[in-house]
């Protein structure tokens, strides 16, 4: 009777993930068709075969099978990003991508929670747990329109290295203020910066170790026995550097960004690949890349909340539009403009105060929350999902436009 009921489980589930493939390619035929980025019309196909539509689909955001796709395909995806990132571009950019990762979540954190004090009437100790919960930008939703929209290579790449670097700042600021917010403890300066300098060296030097690996055995002209299995090295790197990260209470998402880097910059590191190789590698990753991004996006669009939504509704889209114009440009103008070095232009300026979607990540963190009973932890999950859902569907679908507007577009 057991193995019947486990059967009729996988069945179910295999179901499933047949119809979000289905769905997938034809949303991406879709996207492709209107020229818009394919997360939007992910999230919105999401929505369709969701509980509060069609109810096709109804995978619990607590449960086993979507915390594994989010934690793969999030790291997957910010692989991807990171083997796109170039270093000697990144050389230019890295005071402003630090100063943005950091204070800048910090501000953006502070600015939100002010408005939620103000809109929803919220607890100032909770108001600043919905701002920061908010304040990190999601690279799992920038990545991938990075990827189909080219903007000039070293606002892309400040921008994706930004998302990749601020999940742990925000991560940390979210816990701080949700330990003071149940009485379980202080806010400390000190032990912040500590625990922030902590996840980020580790989760760089994870990455960074598995990374030069990794290119050493597929790319090194002795060693590279592993050249023919360059893909599936590329799966078990991910999930090895972000478990290992993740053991040691770092940040796991940085360190699959920084393998990413590692392997997308071999030549840098003295290696040298054939061309075939190369375009297996870049197939199989961007193939990859493409279904994590369907699974992430339908199930994040099935696990909408309407009815939460709308208790919360107008004033939560004030504090999301006081998130999106006036706490974005705060922080980008306020951190990036300083920076002498990178020498940013007001256009450039203006694009990276757009760019700053909101999805798996603080949705992530909101559903957290939910499940440690924090104080507003409704109204908390109920802001995030009218973040995530304005900021894919405003911003995401007006980037190209913007940035042929501030003439940023490479040809």
């Amino acid at each position: 009777m057991e193995s019947s009921a486990s059967l009729e489980i996988a069945k179910h589930t295999l179901l499933l993930f047949g119809i979000v493939l289905g769905l997938g390619t034809f949303s991406g035929l879709l996207a492709r068709l209107v020229r818009v980025p394919d997360v939007v019309v992910f999230l919105l196909a999401g929505m369709l075969i969701g509980p509060g539509v069609l109810d096709f689909v109804d995978i619990k955001a607590d449960s086993a099978a979507n915390q594994l796709i989010l934690i793969f395909g999030s790291s997957y995806i910010l692989f991807d990003g990171g083997a796109s990132i170039k270093l000697r571009v990144l050389n230019e950019v890295w005071i402003t991508v630090v100063v943005l990762a950091t204070i800048g979540v910090l501000i953006t954190a502070g600015i939100t929670g002010l408005a939620a004090w103000y809109f929803l009437g919220l607890p100032v100790i909770v108001a600043l747990l919905l701002g920061s919960v908010l304040a990190s930008t999601d690279p799992a939703t920038l990545v991938p329109v990075f990827k189909q929209v080219k903007i000039k290579e070293r606002v892309a790449q400040a921008v994706m290295t930004e998302s990749a670097f601020n999940d742990a700042m925000g991560a940390i600021i979210t816990f701080t203020v949700l330990g003071v917010a149940m009485g379980a403890g202080e806010f400390s300066a000190g032990d912040a910066l500590l625990d922030l300098l902590k996840q980020s060296l580790f989760g760089i030097a994870i990455g960074g170790v598995l990374g030069y690996l990794a290119a050493v055995f597929i790319a090194h002209e002795k060693y590279d026995f592993l050249a023919e299995f360059a893909p599936v090295v590329t799966l078990m790197a991910v999930i090895g550097a972000y478990m290992s990260a993740d053991g040691l209470h770092s940040s796991g998402f940085m360190a699959v960004f920084v393998f990413g880097i590692m392997l997308g910059n071999v030549e840098s590191l003295g290696f040298k690949r054939s061309r075939s190789e190369s375009h297996q590698l870049e197939d199989f990753v961007m193939t990859t890349a493409l279904i994590m991004r369907m699974f992430i996006f339908i199930l994040l669009g099935t696990q909408v909340d309407f009815t939460l939504m709308n208790q919360y509704l107008w004033a939560g889209v004030a504090v999301v539009v006081v998130f999106m114009l006036v706490a974005r440009p705060a922080t980008v103008f306020l951190c990036a403009l300083p920076d002498r070095r990178a020498k940013w232009s007001i256009k450039e300026l203006l694009f990276m105060c757009w760019t700053r979607e909101t999805g798996v990540i603080p949705g992530a963190l909101a559903g957290m929350l939910v499940g440690m009973k924090a104080p507003g932890a409704q109204i908390i999950a109920s802001v995030t999902f009218i973040a995530i859902l304005m900021t894919i569907l405003l911003q995401a679908t007006t980037t190209k436009w913007l940035a042929k507007k501030l003439d940023l577009l490479e040809e």
